[in-house]
């Protein structure tokens, strides 16, 4: 089989798992750079909707370098729902921001919906503030934004420094990533989109891996997330309390790295999983579900990006839908 046809035929196999009764909510892609393959992008967009699932995909507009958006683009893009563009003061020395405002400029024209996904070194970062306002002054309120903080991963890693972190005792800081599989380039699903878990800089946590897209279905993958009990736990206390009440330990390495140590720590899968079964758990898991998704879209935006940008992720939609809708 054509190498370069193996891995869209793949993806597309285990899109066709979706159906009407069993499907995603939200089909999400991005890359590296996710329209270098625009025909794969339409075809498994095309696919979701079929079902009822939304489609989103994120890129970082190498394409607008042209006079014109390409033709198997466009067709891809007009097969998404939502279609968000990501900058930063990196990205715009390769796409100038006059180049990405004509494309948004293009798509909104034609009644496309939009997002704009920015990334700063934090809350003070003057970056921030040019662009975010910039954004404002050119499209008024009708394209939402989401801020978040640039992190030392991927090419960031070789230059960003790593802050030490100060210890604390660990109270239940609930994972909501731990609920979206992540489908990497290699076809393995991870149950959390870290970037060091998908490029292997740090060995597969057991507990996270929910499969192969060569292999396993949606079903499959699905009933992996919601059944796994140290999932549910994750998702419900966060790994450092995790950590500090079934083993005794408090760990200075940060959030995430608490999560993959909790593979390689004796008897705790164990003592999580009779925790999950106890009623109380399973009401405060109920509870801190419904916290997230009553949180809506500016919760999320405050908790996982910059707080002082939160409120930007609702332009471009009348209010009551956003909080009706988003969550």
């Amino acid at each position: 089989m054509d190498s370069e046809q193996y891995p869209s035929r793949m993806f597309l196999r285990f899109a066709d798992t979706f159906t009407p009764q069993n499907r995603p909510e939200l089909t999400l892609m991005s890359g590296g750079e996710v329209m270098l393959r625009p025909r794969l992008v339409r075809d498994i967009a095309e696919r979701a909707r079929a079902v009822g699932s939304r489609s989103y995909a994120l890129s970082g507009l190498f394409f607008a370098r042209k006079p014109r958006i390409p033709g198997p683009i466009r067709e891809a893009v007009d097969a998404l729902d939502h279609f968000s563009v990501s900058t930063d003061r990196f990205h715009e020395e390769e796409v100038d921001r006059a180049a990405v405002f004509r494309v948004l400029h293009e798509l909104l024209d034609d009644g496309k919906d939009v997002s704009v996904q920015i990334t700063g070194e934090g809350p003070d970062d003057p970056y921030l503030a040019d662009v975010t306002a910039a954004v404002r002054r050119e499209f008024g309120d009708r394209v939402p934004m989401l801020v978040v903080p640039l992190v030392p991963m991927g090419r960031a890693r070789e230059w960003m420094e790593r802050r030490p972190l100060v210890a604390y005792p660990p109270t239940a800081a609930p994972c909501s990533l731990a609920c979206w599989p992540v489908i990497g380039f290699n076809g393995q699903v991870i149950a959390c989109g870290n970037q060091d878990v998908m490029d292997g800089t740090v060995p597969m946590p057991p507990h996270l891996f929910l499969g192969h897209i060569a292999r396993d279905d949606w079903e499959t993958v699905r009933q992996r997330v919601t059944g796994s009990p140290i999932l549910q736990a994750i998702r419900t206390y966060g790994p450092e309390y995790l950590m500090e009440r079934f083993a005794g330990e408090r760990t200075c390495e940060g959030y995430c790295a608490s999560c993959w140590k909790a593979a390689k720590t004796p008897g705790l899968r164990e003592s999580v999983k009779e925790l999950v079964l106890l009623p109380s758990a399973v009401a405060m898991r109920e509870a801190v579900e419904q916290m997230a998704a009553d949180a809506g879209p500016v919760g999320f935006a405050r908790r996982w990006g910059i707080g002082r940008y939160a409120d930007l992720v609702t332009l471009g939609a009348p209010r009551e839908r956003d909080l009706a809708c988003t969550g």
